[in-house]
């Protein structure tokens, strides 16, 4: 991967060769420091504290990386090295062609661009948007927007555990007129991963597209190989908020929702923010050195999470795939129970963690997740663990929640039921 920290040189091109891997005997790249989160935040899925290595790429490419990388001139060739260096990166990570990666203004931004834009670019092959049921909330509203008729948004369902049901989509699929299918890399509220495999294997023959949400993924766990359009957010991994990265695949019928003069090989509307792609960038190849170590680690945690709070809190049922999930991510409903009173109690015991649905205007909405699996959508509290937390902080977690519930359930007067 190309360096994209302080190491790029003053006003030359980025060189992919230059990075300096941890050293024998644990010693780290400046700026790869394991991250602390602050003690008691359990709420890595929503996202993360910016990573030291993002932390100190940014400062660098703030005075390296302001002038236009569009231009010619000295300052602005010296951004483009650094935005082409940070590209390189990222490609490298999702398995991607340099020219096939473009940063956007967001996550949600780049679910949008890259759906929109696989409407329109079939929208001779097929008019109907195939998404399963548990996409995150910006996919299924992209798909709501893109589509003439909203009867062309089709809500595929899930199993008890929030995976695609396969059959469905081989079933739907049949029926044709298919623009694309969304199916994410895993769910962000549950964890559970999706069958992509199986779902490339209906797709591809079919000639569909595939969008693939891997916000809650990318630097989590193995990037997905299958893929038309990829859509990711670097606040999930440690990067500035305010970038997403948006893939799409050489030969993919795409064309841009935006007008024209759209940069990032035409993809993207807008100025790109050079610094905080750099930031982006850094942090994800820092994440990627660690993270099939520190995904083990957290797998282990979130298995504690998992065996006490169904052993030790009544009328708990933990949500998700026992195995096939994300390291980092736990569910559980709680019968007698509201999430913002839970919350709130949580809040004041020095906890930081989510419930209701993923990223909506009001966090407390039901969750269409949970209705979809067929699960209790009121009560329910997402743990999710960022690198780096401390066992300690996990298990007074644990220690403080059965005494939480029953204090929230007593002043609903549901105690004991």
């Amino acid at each position: 991967m190309a360096q994209v920290g302080p190491g790029v040189p003053h006003g030359g091109a980025a060189r992919s060769d230059h990075r300096t891997d941890p050293a024998p005997g644990g010693s780290q790249t400046p700026g790869s420091e394991p991250p602390q989160p602050p003690p008691g935040y359990l709420d890595a899925a929503s996202t993360l504290p910016l990573h030291p290595a993002a932390r100190e790429s940014l400062a660098s490419a703030l005075d390296l990386g302001w002038a236009d990388p569009a231009r010619r001139y000295h300052d602005a060739a010296r951004a483009r090295a650094l935005l082409d260096a940070a590209r390189e990166s990222v490609a490298a990570v999702l398995r991607a062609r340099p020219d096939e990666v473009s940063f956007t203004a967001s996550g949600t931004q780049a679910v949008q661009l890259g759906l929109a834009g696989l409407v329109l670019g079939r929208r001779r092959q097929g008019r109907r948007v195939l998404a399963t049921a548990v996409e995150h909330s910006s996919v299924l509203h992209a798909a709501t927007a893109s589509v003439a008729d909203p009867a062309h948004a089709v809500h595929l369902p899930v199993d008890r555990d929030g995976a695609l049901v396969v059959a469905a989509l081989e079933e739907a699929l049949g029926e044709g007129d298919v623009a694309l299918a969304a199916v994410q890399s895993a769910n962000h509220e549950v964890g559970t991963r999706q069958p992509l495999t199986a779902a490339a294997d209906l797709l591809e023959p079919a000639g569909v597209p595939l969008l693939v949400d891997a916000a809650q993924s990318v630097g989590r766990d193995d990037v997905p190989a299958r893929w038309s359009v990829l859509a990711a957010s670097a606040h999930k991994w440690g990067g500035p908020a305010g970038v997403g990265v948006l893939a799409v695949r050489t030969g993919v019928r795409w064309r841009s929702p935006s007008p024209e003069g759209a940069l990032e090989h035409g993809r993207v509307p807008g100025f790109v923010d050079v610094p905080s792609v750099v930031a982006a960038a850094a942090a994800l190849e820092a994440v990627e050195r660690e993270r099939q170590a520190e995904s083990v680690r957290l797998a282990r945690l979130v298995d504690r999470v998992r065996d006490r709070v169904a052993a030790e809190v009544p009328d708990a049922v933990v949500l998700g795939h026992p195995v096939d999930r994300l390291p980092h991510v736990v569910t559980f409903s709680l019968l007698y129970v509201e999430g913002e009173a839970l919350l709130a109690d949580l809040d004041r015991a020095g906890f930081a963690v989510s419930s209701g649905s993923s990223c909506v205007a009001d966090s407390l909405q039901p969750s269409h997740v949970l209705a979809a699996m067929g699960a209790l959508t009121h009560g329910n509290l997402r743990v999710s663990l960022p690198p780096g937390v401390r066992e300690d902080d996990v298990d007074r977690f644990l220690a403080v929640l059965p005494a939480v519930v029953e204090r929230v359930r007593a002043s609903l007067g549901a105690q004991g039921l």
